[in-house]
């Protein structure tokens, strides 16, 4: 599979396949293809059917094949931001914020991750539940905004303010820490809580947090009476 990335603010993932190989992705994600890309429509076995009705994500997946030759399908973002080509092997699995997944080849698996501390999932802003790319292949993930990487060293840290996170490696341990000071919890509008992420391992920041953007957008809107 080969791929380019174009466009933004409003970018699009357009992959070219041999014949015979297969993308995966969210129902609705594709946005134009080659004819001869067959569909099919897939949960996954029972499991992995639950766990995405439990995260609030699609049901189920399209799986697109390219038939009696090579073939062209374009996944298209969602929101204003980036794509990103995350590359997936069986020791470099990575997590990322729920509805950032878009497509990926045939051998990455999408799963639920669960933060294990409780204050990280209550207060960190990415929530208890969110999304795990394993096995190995090609993924694209969409970003809010701006992406910014990072290479965390073994033991580095980064403070992020709550839901800018967008991806990580596994490797990286995520826990929430706490403003300190009354008058910066009351006065320096950042809120109660921040995310601390230590290294080792890559992080994705995002500059618009699709959360932060409503919130923008409701602000400015007139309450009818």
């Amino acid at each position: 599979m080969r791929y380019e990335i174009k466009g933004e603010p409003m970018p699009v993932a357009i992959c070219y396949l041999d014949s015979g190989e297969t993308m995966i992705s969210e129902s609705g994600a594709m946005s134009w293809m080659s004819p001869n890309m067959e569909m099919q429509t897939s949960g996954g076995g029972m499991g992995k059917v639950f766990c995405r009705m439990f995260s609030g994500e699609n049901l189920f997946q399209n799986h697109y094949t390219a038939q009696g030759g090579p073939g062209m399908i374009a996944f298209a973002s969602s929101f204003p931001g980036s794509i990103r080509a995350i590359e997936i092997t069986p020791s470099s699995p990575v997590i990322c914020q729920k509805r950032s997944f878009l497509a990926s080849t045939s051998g990455v698996d999408l799963s639920v991750h669960f933060q294990k501390k409780f204050g990280a999932g209550f207060f960190g802003g990415e929530g208890f539940i969110m999304q795990k790319l394993s096995g190995s292949g090609t993924a694209f993930i969409e970003i809010d905004g701006t992406a910014m990487e990072y290479d965390l060293k073994d033991g580095e840290q980064m403070v992020i303010d709550t839901g800018y996170l967008a991806m990580m490696d596994a490797t990286v341990k995520m826990e929430i820490q706490q403003v300190k000071g009354v008058k910066n919890v009351l006065f320096g509008g950042e809120g109660l809580f921040n995310t601390l992420v230590t290294g080792p391992g890559r992080i994705i920041i995002q500059s618009m947090p699709i959360a932060n953007f409503a919130g923008m957008i409701a602000n400015v809107i007139p309450h009818q009476k």
